[in-house]
């Protein structure tokens, strides 16, 4: 068995995770994880699928059909690679959005050498104003000698620059 991930973009309508599903089992695979949303107003996400390697091209035939209802799949070997030795972090960030926020969060980050594994960000609204409020969810791996602590501080350093909250814990 190989793993194999399906990326996918297209325009959102009833069925089309049913459509992926079905792709997947008829090429023989199984579907073990995945990440689909609208966004945009675009059906975008990605699946993790076991399937037996001579599999692979009846799941592109498969996916073929799905791309042929207006849905983009692209298919390509999955790498293996072990999970953090130390179980990983989990950080979280919510305050006013305003543009660049991301981006000062993962230059320190990649500064760091940490490794973003999962990334989620979401606006919600202020309960008393309204107004927005920038979310942030990411799970971290961190690379051997960086200590949590040199991780805080340094996510510490712009917070009152970018004006939100964060939280650093271990991942559950």
């Amino acid at each position: 068995m190989a793993l194999f991930i399906l990326s996918v973009v297209g325009s959102d309508r009833p069925g089309l995770t049913q459509a992926l599903a079905a792709a997947v089992l008829s090429a023989g695979g199984n579907w073990l994880e995945s990440h689909l949303s609208r966004l945009g107003g675009l059906y975008v996400g990605s699946v993790l699928v076991d399937l037996d390697a001579d599999g692979v091209d009846g799941l592109r035939a498969a996916a073929r059909t799905v791309d042929a209802h207006g849905l983009e799949v692209r298919i390509v070997p999955a790498q293996e690679a072990p999970g953090p030795a130390d179980g990983g972090l989990q950080f979280g960030l919510v305050g006013q959005d305003r543009p660049g926020i991301v981006n000062q969060v993962t230059a320190v980050l990649s500064g760091l050498d940490a490794n973003i594994e999962s990334f989620r960000t979401w606006i919600t609204s202020e309960p008393h104003s309204g107004g927005p409020l920038f979310n942030m969810e990411a799970r971290l791996s961190l690379p051997a000698g960086l200590a949590v602590g040199d991780v805080q501080a340094a996510l510490e350093d712009i917070s009152a620059e970018i004006m939100v909250d964060m939280s650093l814990g271990p991942a559950s």
